[in-house]
Protein backbone atom coordinates (compact mmCIF):
# COMPACT_ATOMS: atom_id res chain seq x y z
CA UNK A 1 0.00 0.00 0.00
CA UNK A 2 1.44 3.44 -0.85
CA UNK A 3 2.98 5.43 2.39
CA UNK A 4 0.47 8.31 1.80
CA UNK A 5 -2.04 6.00 2.04
CA UNK A 6 -0.63 5.17 5.32
CA UNK A 7 -0.69 8.82 6.44
CA UNK A 8 -3.91 9.63 5.85
CA UNK A 9 -5.67 6.53 7.79
CA UNK A 10 -3.26 7.72 10.43
CA UNK A 11 -3.87 11.27 9.80
CA UNK A 12 -7.82 9.60 10.38
CA UNK A 13 -6.91 8.13 13.51
CA UNK A 14 -5.18 11.14 15.02
CA UNK A 15 -8.58 12.88 14.39
CA UNK A 16 -9.93 9.98 17.03
CA UNK A 17 -7.65 10.31 19.44
CA UNK A 18 -7.76 13.71 20.00
CA UNK A 19 -11.33 12.76 21.25
CA UNK A 20 -9.87 11.44 24.37
CA UNK A 21 -8.17 14.61 25.41
CA UNK A 22 -9.29 15.38 29.32
CA UNK A 23 -10.27 11.79 29.43
CA UNK A 24 -7.35 9.62 29.56
CA UNK A 25 -5.61 11.02 32.68
CA UNK A 26 -1.62 10.41 32.73
CA UNK A 27 -2.72 7.48 29.82
CA UNK A 28 -1.93 8.59 26.09
CA UNK A 29 -4.95 9.78 23.31
CA UNK A 30 -4.84 6.53 20.90
CA UNK A 31 -6.89 6.19 18.02
CA UNK A 32 -7.23 3.54 15.70
CA UNK A 33 -9.04 1.82 12.35
CA UNK A 34 -9.52 -0.92 10.37
CA UNK A 35 -9.09 -0.20 6.79
CA UNK A 36 -10.45 -3.22 3.75
CA UNK A 37 -9.67 -2.57 -0.04
CA UNK A 38 -8.56 1.32 1.23
CA UNK A 39 -11.63 2.16 3.00
CA UNK A 40 -12.04 2.37 6.65
CA UNK A 41 -14.63 -0.43 7.91
CA UNK A 42 -14.11 0.28 11.44
CA UNK A 43 -12.83 3.24 14.06
CA UNK A 44 -12.18 3.91 17.50
CA UNK A 45 -10.34 5.75 20.25
CA UNK A 46 -9.57 5.25 23.66
CA UNK A 47 -12.01 6.84 26.21
CA UNK A 48 -9.72 6.34 29.17
CA UNK A 49 -12.09 3.23 30.84
CA UNK A 50 -13.11 0.84 28.37
CA UNK A 51 -10.71 -0.76 26.32
CA UNK A 52 -7.35 0.55 24.59
CA UNK A 53 -8.12 1.97 20.88
CA UNK A 54 -7.06 -1.08 18.75
CA UNK A 55 -9.48 -3.62 20.64
CA UNK A 56 -12.32 -1.51 20.78
CA UNK A 57 -11.84 -1.84 17.06
CA UNK A 58 -11.31 -5.29 16.87
CA UNK A 59 -14.26 -5.62 19.41
CA UNK A 60 -16.42 -3.71 17.07
CA UNK A 61 -16.04 -5.73 14.07
CA UNK A 62 -18.11 -7.83 13.45
CA UNK A 63 -16.82 -9.91 10.60
CA UNK A 64 -14.16 -12.42 10.05
CA UNK A 65 -10.73 -10.55 9.47
CA UNK A 66 -9.15 -11.22 5.75
CA UNK A 67 -5.83 -11.65 5.34
CA UNK A 68 -5.28 -7.83 3.24
CA UNK A 69 -7.06 -6.18 6.19
CA UNK A 70 -4.52 -3.34 7.54
CA UNK A 71 -4.87 -2.48 11.39
CA UNK A 72 -3.55 1.50 12.18
CA UNK A 73 -2.89 2.33 15.61
CA UNK A 74 -1.29 6.19 16.49
CA UNK A 75 0.54 4.26 19.53
CA UNK A 76 2.47 1.13 19.62
CA UNK A 77 0.25 -1.45 20.96
CA UNK A 78 0.90 -2.62 24.63
CA UNK A 79 2.16 -6.04 25.85
CA UNK A 80 1.39 -7.95 28.93
CA UNK A 81 2.81 -6.77 31.89
CA UNK A 82 2.98 -8.42 35.59
CA UNK A 83 0.97 -5.37 37.19
CA UNK A 84 -1.99 -5.37 34.76
CA UNK A 85 -4.50 -7.81 34.81
CA UNK A 86 -5.03 -7.18 31.00
CA UNK A 87 -3.09 -9.53 28.38
CA UNK A 88 -2.41 -6.45 26.07
CA UNK A 89 -3.36 -5.59 23.24
CA UNK A 90 -0.23 -7.09 21.00
CA UNK A 91 -1.50 -10.82 21.64
CA UNK A 92 -5.30 -9.50 20.86
CA UNK A 93 -4.21 -8.68 17.64
CA UNK A 94 -2.31 -11.30 16.46
CA UNK A 95 -5.17 -13.99 17.78
CA UNK A 96 -7.82 -11.59 15.74
CA UNK A 97 -5.67 -12.66 12.49
CA UNK A 98 -4.17 -9.02 11.22
CA UNK A 99 -1.63 -9.87 9.33
CA UNK A 100 -0.81 -6.20 9.23
CA UNK A 101 -0.34 -3.54 11.52
CA UNK A 102 0.71 0.56 10.90
CA UNK A 103 2.02 2.31 13.72
CA UNK A 104 2.53 5.92 14.13
CA UNK A 105 4.50 5.93 17.27
CA UNK A 106 6.53 4.22 19.16
CA UNK A 107 5.21 3.91 23.18
CA UNK A 108 8.15 5.80 25.02
CA UNK A 109 6.48 3.71 28.52
CA UNK A 110 9.79 1.30 29.02
CA UNK A 111 7.81 -1.27 29.83
CA UNK A 112 6.87 -1.03 26.60
CA UNK A 113 9.03 0.79 24.16
CA UNK A 114 9.21 -1.13 20.84
CA UNK A 115 8.13 -4.71 22.63
CA UNK A 116 4.86 -4.70 21.31
CA UNK A 117 6.02 -3.89 17.76
CA UNK A 118 8.22 -6.78 18.13
CA UNK A 119 5.88 -9.37 19.46
CA UNK A 120 3.22 -8.56 16.33
CA UNK A 121 6.67 -9.53 14.23
CA UNK A 122 7.59 -12.40 16.17
CA UNK A 123 4.22 -13.77 15.10
CA UNK A 124 4.67 -13.02 11.48
CA UNK A 125 2.98 -9.98 11.09
CA UNK A 126 3.73 -6.94 8.82
CA UNK A 127 4.80 -3.88 10.90
CA UNK A 128 5.27 -0.89 9.64
CA UNK A 129 6.55 1.78 12.34
CA UNK A 130 6.78 5.70 12.29
CA UNK A 131 4.16 6.90 9.77
CA UNK A 132 3.09 10.61 11.08
CA UNK A 133 5.58 9.93 14.04
CA UNK A 134 6.32 13.98 14.82
CA UNK A 135 2.50 14.15 14.45
CA UNK A 136 2.07 11.75 16.77
CA UNK A 137 4.52 12.79 19.51
CA UNK A 138 3.04 16.23 19.43
CA UNK A 139 -0.04 15.33 19.74
CA UNK A 140 0.99 13.29 22.69
CA UNK A 141 3.72 15.38 24.14
CA UNK A 142 2.29 15.35 27.34
CA UNK A 143 2.14 11.73 28.04
CA UNK A 144 6.01 11.49 26.09
CA UNK A 145 7.08 13.90 28.56
CA UNK A 146 5.62 12.42 31.87
CA UNK A 147 7.23 9.07 30.92
CA UNK A 148 10.66 10.53 29.45
CA UNK A 149 11.02 13.20 32.08
CA UNK A 150 8.93 12.56 34.85
CA UNK A 151 6.26 15.42 34.36
CA UNK A 152 4.03 17.27 32.49
CA UNK A 153 4.66 19.09 29.33
CA UNK A 154 5.20 22.81 30.17
CA UNK A 155 4.49 25.71 27.88
CA UNK A 156 5.07 29.40 29.06
CA UNK A 157 2.58 31.60 27.52
CA UNK A 158 2.69 35.50 27.37
CA UNK A 159 1.56 38.43 26.02
CA UNK A 160 3.74 41.99 26.05
CA UNK A 161 3.91 45.26 24.39
CA UNK A 162 6.36 45.40 22.01
CA UNK A 163 8.75 47.15 24.59
CA UNK A 164 7.98 44.78 27.10
CA UNK A 165 5.43 45.68 29.26
CA UNK A 166 2.90 43.44 31.11
CA UNK A 167 0.68 45.31 32.78
CA UNK A 168 0.56 49.56 33.20
CA UNK A 169 2.67 51.66 35.16
CA UNK A 170 1.08 51.64 38.08
CA UNK A 171 0.47 48.28 38.13
CA UNK A 172 -2.52 47.63 37.07
CA UNK A 173 -4.31 45.04 33.91
CA UNK A 174 -3.20 46.09 30.79
CA UNK A 175 -5.53 44.53 27.80
CA UNK A 176 -2.66 43.60 24.99
CA UNK A 177 -4.24 40.62 23.01
CA UNK A 178 -6.78 41.59 20.32
CA UNK A 179 -9.95 39.32 19.96
CA UNK A 180 -8.22 36.94 17.26
CA UNK A 181 -5.36 36.19 19.51
CA UNK A 182 -7.94 35.51 22.63
CA UNK A 183 -9.39 33.11 19.83
CA UNK A 184 -6.50 31.83 19.07
CA UNK A 185 -4.89 31.23 22.69
CA UNK A 186 -7.91 29.48 23.93
CA UNK A 187 -8.54 27.10 20.80
CA UNK A 188 -5.00 25.81 20.67
CA UNK A 189 -3.54 26.39 23.49
CA UNK A 190 -5.73 26.77 26.82
CA UNK A 191 -7.77 23.91 25.25
CA UNK A 192 -5.45 21.75 24.29
CA UNK A 193 -3.76 21.48 27.93
CA UNK A 194 -4.20 19.75 30.33
CA UNK A 195 -4.28 22.52 33.07
CA UNK A 196 -3.62 26.36 32.55
CA UNK A 197 -1.35 27.69 35.74
CA UNK A 198 -0.82 31.22 37.26
CA UNK A 199 1.20 32.63 40.51
CA UNK A 200 -1.36 34.09 42.66
CA UNK A 201 -0.68 37.77 42.19
CA UNK A 202 -2.28 37.08 38.44
CA UNK A 203 -5.09 36.18 40.61
CA UNK A 204 -5.27 39.10 42.84
CA UNK A 205 -4.81 41.52 40.14
CA UNK A 206 -6.60 40.91 37.07
CA UNK A 207 -8.89 37.90 38.76
CA UNK A 208 -9.44 36.04 35.47
CA UNK A 209 -11.35 33.15 34.71
CA UNK A 210 -9.10 30.43 33.18
CA UNK A 211 -11.26 28.78 30.82
CA UNK A 212 -12.11 28.31 27.14
CA UNK A 213 -14.91 30.79 26.33
CA UNK A 214 -13.11 31.95 23.51
CA UNK A 215 -12.46 28.47 21.73
CA UNK A 216 -13.32 28.48 18.43
CA UNK A 217 -15.04 24.80 18.23
CA UNK A 218 -17.01 25.53 21.38
CA UNK A 219 -15.69 22.64 23.54
CA UNK A 220 -16.41 22.74 26.89
CA UNK A 221 -14.50 23.34 29.60
CA UNK A 222 -12.47 20.49 31.47
CA UNK A 223 -9.01 21.36 32.53
CA UNK A 224 -7.59 22.41 35.63
CA UNK A 225 -7.05 25.61 37.10
CA UNK A 226 -3.76 25.78 38.92
CA UNK A 227 -2.39 28.88 41.10
CA UNK A 228 0.31 28.49 42.99
CA UNK A 229 -0.04 30.25 46.70
CA UNK A 230 2.61 29.70 48.83
CA UNK A 231 1.23 32.03 51.69
CA UNK A 232 -2.44 31.79 51.72
CA UNK A 233 -3.25 34.78 49.35
CA UNK A 234 -6.05 33.95 47.34
CA UNK A 235 -8.79 36.15 47.61
CA UNK A 236 -11.83 34.03 48.56
CA UNK A 237 -13.73 35.78 45.98
CA UNK A 238 -11.77 35.01 43.07
CA UNK A 239 -13.81 33.84 40.08
CA UNK A 240 -11.51 30.64 40.11
CA UNK A 241 -13.01 30.01 43.48
CA UNK A 242 -16.63 30.63 42.83
CA UNK A 243 -17.18 29.92 39.32
CA UNK A 244 -19.27 27.28 37.85
CA UNK A 245 -15.59 25.66 37.42
CA UNK A 246 -14.72 26.60 41.04
CA UNK A 247 -13.67 22.13 41.40
CA UNK A 248 -11.58 22.11 38.41
CA UNK A 249 -9.16 24.51 41.01
CA UNK A 250 -5.65 23.19 42.42
CA UNK A 251 -4.37 25.75 44.82
CA UNK A 252 -0.67 24.54 45.58
CA UNK A 253 0.77 25.60 49.32
CA UNK A 254 3.90 23.80 48.78
CA UNK A 255 5.96 25.34 46.09
CA UNK A 256 8.75 22.74 45.42
CA UNK A 257 9.12 21.56 41.98
CA UNK A 258 8.78 17.49 42.97
CA UNK A 259 5.58 18.75 44.86
CA UNK A 260 3.74 20.20 41.63
CA UNK A 261 4.34 17.64 39.60
CA UNK A 262 2.97 15.27 41.88
CA UNK A 263 0.11 16.81 43.26
CA UNK A 264 -0.42 17.15 39.04
CA UNK A 265 -0.03 13.82 37.70
CA UNK A 266 -1.90 12.68 40.39
CA UNK A 267 -5.01 14.69 38.93
CA UNK A 268 -3.82 13.18 35.15
CA UNK A 269 -2.19 16.31 34.21
CA UNK A 270 0.20 15.56 31.50
CA UNK A 271 0.42 18.68 29.82
CA UNK A 272 0.61 22.60 32.09
CA UNK A 273 0.24 25.79 30.27
CA UNK A 274 1.47 28.14 32.19
CA UNK A 275 0.13 31.99 31.87
CA UNK A 276 1.83 33.84 34.58
CA UNK A 277 2.96 36.21 36.14
CA UNK A 278 6.47 37.55 35.98
CA UNK A 279 7.90 35.93 38.81
CA UNK A 280 6.30 32.89 37.87
CA UNK A 281 7.55 32.59 34.27
CA UNK A 282 10.77 33.81 35.36
CA UNK A 283 10.84 30.51 38.04
CA UNK A 284 9.91 27.98 35.75
CA UNK A 285 12.58 29.52 32.96
CA UNK A 286 15.62 29.77 35.62
CA UNK A 287 14.51 25.93 36.58
CA UNK A 288 14.66 25.01 32.92
CA UNK A 289 11.05 23.34 33.05
CA UNK A 290 9.38 24.43 30.07
CA UNK A 291 9.42 22.79 26.48
CA UNK A 292 7.61 25.77 24.71
CA UNK A 293 7.80 29.41 24.67
CA UNK A 294 4.50 31.24 23.21
CA UNK A 295 4.61 35.08 23.10
CA UNK A 296 1.62 37.35 21.88
CA UNK A 297 2.45 40.54 21.11
CA UNK A 298 0.15 43.67 20.24
CA UNK A 299 1.23 47.49 18.70
CA UNK A 300 -1.71 48.93 20.36
CA UNK A 301 -3.22 47.42 23.77
CA UNK A 302 -6.06 48.77 25.54
CA UNK A 303 -6.47 49.01 29.04
CA UNK A 304 -8.07 46.30 31.54
CA UNK A 305 -7.31 42.61 32.09
CA UNK A 306 -9.11 39.85 32.05
CA UNK A 307 -7.99 36.07 31.18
Amino acid sequence: MPWMLHESFIRRCLELAERGRHLVGNGAMVGAALVREDRIVVEGFFDGRGPHAECVVLEKFDQKIRSTDVLYVTLEPCVPHPSKKTPGCAPRIIESGIKHVVIGMLDPDTRVSGRGAALLREAGLHVDVGVLRQECEWLNRGFVSVRTKGRPWITLKRAQTPDGRIANDDGSPLKITSPEQDAWSHTFLRATHDAILVGVQTIISDDPSLNTRFDQKKRPFLGLRVVVDPHDRVPKTAKVLTDEYRDRTLVVRDASWDALWQQLLDRGVTSVLVEGGQRTWDAFRRAGYYDEDVILCRARPSPGGGG
